[in-house]
């Protein structure tokens, strides 16, 4: 009976054991709970998504650019391809009015074996012997060597439409991916608004337009005044103000930066080009002190934004999907100079 109790005792001490080990598993998982990281404030959040709208808009200037290159692009192609259809049958008339002086040649009993073997099925191994010229006519050599011409230009365009098929594929790929880099930005910086209370949404959603009104009826834009084109393009853009921000978007319900800025200047009647980067390079570039009314303003080191000069330190832009298009502190962004245009 003595022995029998005894080897109870070990068990009753796994048990121990086990149930100290599952209270120690315990206190570590809650210790872990926790440890886990707070949900981002306010600030943090609205630090996060400007990173990320700049980041986004870099893409879709990027966009824009492989956008505008492929238009140019099926433009330069289609003109190739209409001269290519255009020569090939150029091409076929040099050879119908050659095969007519074969047949006239050959009713007469004289067909020129040179002729002959111009009109087979392989003409250009014999047009690179030159000296079979000498057997034909004047009249015929004229022909032969403007046929000669023409497929050489015909394969020259050619050549230079499957050249530009070639970046043509290459830029609709490249469009593809800018477009999904800029969607995926701006779907990250909505999941982190998402996190917000209602409340902190409301507060951020006040701090960004303390600095300007929907309808601009209280922003102070001073009496400074543009040149006839730069203030047209201003007096333009301002009955936009309130419209939404897109990537990409030219008007006339919705705009990017640059696309904005294009949009109001065409409403002068002058054209400019579509990204912040070669609208940097449209007009005669100015400081600060020099801006008026009207003057593109470009933002950030690498040139990713740019405005209008409003007046008074203000200045006039497609800002953000959230933002839209709205007035706005030049000391709000890194100003880098302006362009008259």
């Amino acid at each position: 009976m003595a022995s029998h109790r005894r080897s109870k005792q070990p068990a009753r001490a796994r048990v121990t054991v086990l149930t100290a080990t599952a209270a120690a598993a315990v206190a570590l998982s809650a210790q872990g709970a926790s440890a886990a990281p707070a949900k981002p404030g306010k600030d943090e959040v609205k630090a996060q998504v400007e990173k990320l709208y700049e980041e986004a808009e870099q893409a879709t200037e990027k966009f824009n650019g492989a956008q505008d290159r492929q238009g140019t692009l099926e433009k330069e192609i289609g003109q190739l391809q209409d001269q290519v259809a255009r020569g090939q049958s150029e091409l076929n008339e040099l050879r119908s009015v050659l095969g007519s002086m074969a047949s006239a040649q050959y009713r007469s009993g004289a067909l020129d074996p040179s002729l002959a073997l111009l009109l087979s099925d392989d003409p250009d191994d014999y047009l690179a012997k030159a000296a079979m010229m000498q057997q034909l006519s004047g009249r015929q050599v004229d022909a032969v060597q403007r046929i000669q011409a023409k497929q050489r230009t015909l394969a020259q365009q050619r050549q230079q439409a499957s050249v530009k098929l070639a970046d043509l594929a290459a830029t609709r790929k490249e469009l593809a991916e800018k477009k999904k880099a800029s969607q995926d930005k701006l779907a990250e910086a909505q999941r982190l608004l998402n996190t917000l209370t209602a409340q902190e949404r409301a507060q951020l959603k006040d701090e960004e337009t303390r600095a300007s009104r929907a309808d601009g009826q209280r922003v102070d834009l001073g009496n400074e005044k543009g040149s006839g084109r730069a203030a047209a393009a201003l007096a333009a853009a301002k009955t936009k103000v309130g419209s939404a921000y897109i990537s990409g978007a030219e008007g006339p319900s919705a705009f990017d930066c640059s696309g904005l800025t294009q949009w109001a200047y065409r409403q002068a009647g002058v054209s400019i080009s579509r990204t912040t980067w070669t609208q940097a390079n449209d007009g005669t570039r100015i400081g600060r002190s020099q801006l008026q009314p009207g003057d593109l303003v470009l933002f950030y080191g690498d040139l990713h934004h740019v405005a209008l000069y409003a007046g008074n330190g203000m200045v006039l832009h497609a800002s953000n999907p959230r933002g839209g298009v709205k007035y706005e502190s030049i000391n709000n962004m890194p100003f880098q100079f302006g362009v008259r245009i």
